[in-house]
């Protein structure tokens, strides 16, 4: 781990070791090969050099010299501007439009639901799984459409989902026979090399 103190000489990853949207942006560090040195915030910590980063105190919060960045989308687009190989996004606008929007309802769709699963009260825990399993077993068609989600090539998109597909069982979600492209995207996707150097010890626990 780096010394703080000396953050700005090296790119710097604030990170949940079970926060999904930390593990996004481990998945892109690690498809892209890029240095960096992590550190680990427990749930709850009050780091000063954090706070002094970010003002909202939260992860996964990104330093790269002078630049901090926070939200995981954020983050995941910078990195694929600023570390252009392989590219995770399309070149021409019309289709970096889409995949933003395809980021835009991964988040409303399935991962607000995962959320309030994780920390919202009993009931709203209870809504939200059966919600999000719904989604997930109306998505079918789009799992089954390509090698990757919507695509021809590994995405932004997929760095987006995959975080939220290992957490399944911790979210007490069992996909029915009816959603095998899911699970077969699923299983391809874990066994991508980034995913697997992407994991926390707390991830592989999960599974």
């Amino acid at each position: 781990m780096a010394v703080i103190a000396n953050r700005h000489s090296a790119m710097m990853l604030f990170s949940g070791a079970s926060d999904m949207y930390s593990h996004r942006v481990r998945i892109v560090l690690a498809e892209k090969g890029i240095e960096f040195d992590l550190v680990n915030v427990k749930p709850g910590d009050k780091m000063e050099d954090l706070i002094d980063l970010n003002p909202y105190n939260e992860v996964p919060t990104l330093v790269d010299r002078d630049l901090a960045l926070y939200d995981s989308d954020i983050i995941m687009e910078y990195l694929d501007e600023r570390f252009p190989h392989p590219p995770l996004m399309p070149v021409d606008p019309v289709s970096r439009a889409t995949n933003r929007l395809l980021l835009h309802r991964i988040q409303r769709d399935l991962c607000a639901h995962a959320d309030m699963v994780l920390f919202g009260t009993e009931k709203q825990a209870a809504k939200a799984r059966k919600d999000l399993r719904d989604n997930l077993i109306a998505s079918v068609p789009a799992f089954a459409a390509k090698p990757f989600f919507l695509g021809d090539d590994f995405s932004l998109v997929d760095c987006a989902l995959i975080p939220l597909l290992w957490r399944l069982p911790l979210l007490g979600i069992e996909l029915p026979r009816q959603a095998a492209p899911v699970t077969a995207y699923t299983e391809r996707m874990f066994k991508r090399g980034s995913v697997k150097v992407s994991l926390s010890e707390a991830e592989r626990e999960m599974r």
